[in-house]
């Protein structure tokens, strides 16, 4: 969490994780300063676990877009080996779980993650998406990490996705879509999207943000269920259904924690 605008959909992605019974310990980093009280408690209704690590730095020579310049404290979770946690499965806050997928957990891997999608070129594409990553924790690989931000050769406009494809990019596990049903799927090849609705675990709301209200420093709950009606209508509609299945999401979890949320701050009015 690097800013108070992700407060509802993490407690939804939170709320997601608690109705499909998944029983892991659920860890939600954040950065000291960049978020506020009010909101890291909003986030946290829903049973995540606030853990404060300190701010990776981006490429010293820039490159990196204004919206993923905090992205590379993404690599913080490889050093959770320090909590005692021996592997990881990493969720952004813009997804939301539609089925258990605690199976993960089990593979005997050091990093997986799944093949990213475009809507352009390339398409369906051998680098992955980092929005679902499983990590094997390491302090160590951690380090190796940090030190190559400035020393790699990657596409700094894409951030921590472009650094770890080359850094894991001849070992990653490739996944299965389910695992991150990325919005630009349903784009590209709309009756792929269909045919793994009935294995979906995760949708990744990519490409349109259905919380999204264009400021990083408010949690903007007051008027989420409009925007969230605003936001289904882009792009013609393509993704009104997933938008408004988030937007149920988000409306169960503030029924659910309703007590929780207004004793953050926040007056229910609407």
């Amino acid at each position: 969490m690097y800013n108070d605008a992700f407060a509802a959909p993490i407690a939804t992605l939170g709320h997601s994780l608690n109705r499909v019974e998944s029983n892991t310990r659920r860890i939600l980093f954040y950065i000291p300063g960049q978020v506020s009280e009010r909101a890291l408690c909003i986030a946290t209704v829903s049973g995540w676990e606030p853990h404060p690590v300190a701010r990776v730095d981006p490429p010293a020579d820039g490159g990196v877009h204004q919206h993923f310049i905090d992205q590379f404290t993404k690599l913080s979770i490889w050093k959770f080996d320090e909590l005692g946690i021996k592997a990881v499965v990493y969720l952004d806050a813009d997804t939301l779980v539609r089925r258990n997928f605690d199976e993960l957990f089990a593979m005997p891997f050091n990093f997986a993650a799944v093949p990213d999608v475009y809507i352009g070129d390339p398409g369906f594409s051998i680098g992955f998406n980092a929005g679902v990553l499983f990590v094997r924790t390491s302090t160590s690989a951690f380090h190796k990490l940090v030190s190559s931000i400035n020393t790699a050769r990657y596409a700094h406009w894409e951030a921590e996705q472009a650094l770890l494809n080359v850094f894991y990019g001849a070992d990653t596990v490739r996944l299965p879509y389910i695992y991150n049903g990325n919005m630009a799927i349903k784009r590209r090849n709309p009756e792929m999207w269909e045919g793994i609705q009935s294995e979906l675990r995760l949708i990744h709301y990519s490409l349109v943000k259905p919380f999204w209200r264009g400021v990083y420093n408010e949690t903007g709950l007051e008027d989420m269920h409009r925007n969230v009606l605003m936001r289904a209508e882009e792009w013609d509609g393509t993704w009104r259904d997933e938008i408004l299945e988030w937007g149920e999401a988000w409306k169960d979890t503030e029924d659910t924690h309703r007590y929780a949320i207004t004793r953050c701050g926040w007056k229910h009015g609407h």
